[in-house]
């Protein structure tokens, strides 16, 4: 079996605590929330996957296509959506720090009139969800011609922050000052809105193509002291992103969550007898996201595994990695959720189990027999609408009958 990777980021097929934690809003109806759980669907805006589904839609139309993914949540007993605000270097909301979103507005730095992420939170608080804003810390744009960024762009007015590789544009994340730049970005929505968290995806170095060398020679030079080992040093700044990005949101909004949702495998056995027994990417090597370390020293309110495989796959079994993670976090005070492939189910080019409807059911079964899981988040929200061969009712059917209150921060 090869290695594993992430599935491709497409237009066509998209594709991505320490201490005690509170209780928000109950969904209205629910006379007995119970136990609290997180029950969660991703709205991504990059390349107009599940909203905006088209580039400079009016005003009105942009906020019934939110409006009506929020209802879909709803209907689906969900109580949880992690809305997509910075997708590239850029914003869904009037920061100060960057551009416009051209997934919005159809172009960059062009104002809508509006204010998306403000809609959004009034907008999902009215219906009883938590919102978690979703940001990607480095990646600029998913192509390589700094040229084509508008003309104020900070990547453009410091093109020494800006690494080319596999044909899109980076952050260098070697370098402080872009460190420090891309968390101020970040912080002026968790400051300026009444989000419920602060959300990362997997992306911190990209994701290896072929041979080629993230090119961060002259940083490793002037920052690297102290590692003789340039993957050590890169899962540094990592660390540092991490930790910073958390103690930051914790000064400036107490209450909000801080998670992330990385590729599920952190190391595989093979490599280091305290991996998951998979034969896939790993991140620690691969991206240098320690992700077990961050979990182990309580750098995250909640991880979520994008665990993207269906019961028995050999190279990356479900059950394994559910396993693997409910144990990484046992006894740490991070709450565990388990990302769900919803984009695989009824896709041609998966295999059988996917054209199972009761794929993701038997997932949310399985991991009802491990008490960490708090619960699941669905990649993404196209997907839960479309409830693909009706896997989305037999969830439903199975599992969400019942309203239940949110996981918080």
């Amino acid at each position: 079996m090869g290695r594993l990777t992430r599935r491709g980021f497409t237009l066509a097929a998209a594709g991505a605590l320490s201490g005690a934690l509170t209780l928000h809003r109950a969904p209205s109806g629910a006379a007995d929330p119970g136990r609290p759980e997180l029950r969660g669907t991703w709205i991504a805006s990059v390349a107009n996957i599940d909203w905006p589904t088209g580039q400079g839609l009016p005003e009105a139309v942009a906020q019934a296509q939110l409006l009506e993914r929020l209802d879909n949540a709803v209907r689906w007993n969900l109580n949880t959506v992690f809305l997509q605000v910075r997708p590239s270097a850029d914003a869904l909301w009037p920061s100060p720090h960057e551009p416009w979103s051209e997934w919005l507005t159809g172009e960059q730095g062009r104002d809508p009139g509006w204010d998306p992420l403000e809609f959004a939170v009034t907008e999902a608080h009215r219906r009883g969800l938590d919102l978690h804003a979703w940001f990607n810390p480095y990646r600029i744009a998913m192509h390589d011609d700094l040229g084509r960024l508008v003309p104020g762009h900070p990547a453009r007015q410091h093109p020494e922050w800006v690494v080319p590789y596999g044909g899109r544009l980076y952050y260098n994340p070697g370098l402080p000052e872009v460190r420090a730049f891309t968390q101020e970005a970040m912080l002026h929505a968790v400051e300026n809105y009444d989000i419920d968290g602060v959300h990362w995806d997997d992306y911190f170095y990209p994701y290896p193509v072929g041979s080629e060398e993230f090119d961060d020679n002259d940083a490793f030079a002037r920052h690297g002291d102290g590692f003789t080992d340039r993957a050590a040093w890169r899962r540094n700044n990592i660390d540092l992103l991490v930790s910073e990005m958390r103690q930051q949101v914790k000064r400036a909004k107490p209450d909000a969550a801080f998670g992330i949702s990385p590729f599920a495998i952190w190391r595989n056995r093979s490599t280091d007898p305290r991996g998951s027994d998979t034969q896939g990417l790993e991140t620690y090597d691969a991206l240098y996201a320690d992700t077990r370390s961050w979990v182990e020293k309580g750098l995250l309110d909640y991880i979520a595994p994008q665990v993207y495989w269906h019961i028995g796959y050999r190279a990356a079994d479900y059950a394994e990695l559910v396993r693997w993670w409910a144990e990484a976090v046992d006894g740490t005070g991070v709450r565990l959720f388990i990302g769900e492939a919803m984009y695989k189910v009824g896709d041609p080019e998966q295999p059988e189990q996917w054209q199972d409807p009761a794929e993701l059911s038997r997932h949310l079964t399985l991991c009802g027999e491990h008490a960490q899981v708090a619960g699941h988040i669905f990649f993404s929200a196209s997907g839960v609408a479309d409830d693909p061969l009706g896997a989305m009712t037999r969830v439903f059917d199975d599992h969400y009958r019942d309203p239940v209150r949110p996981v918080g921060g």
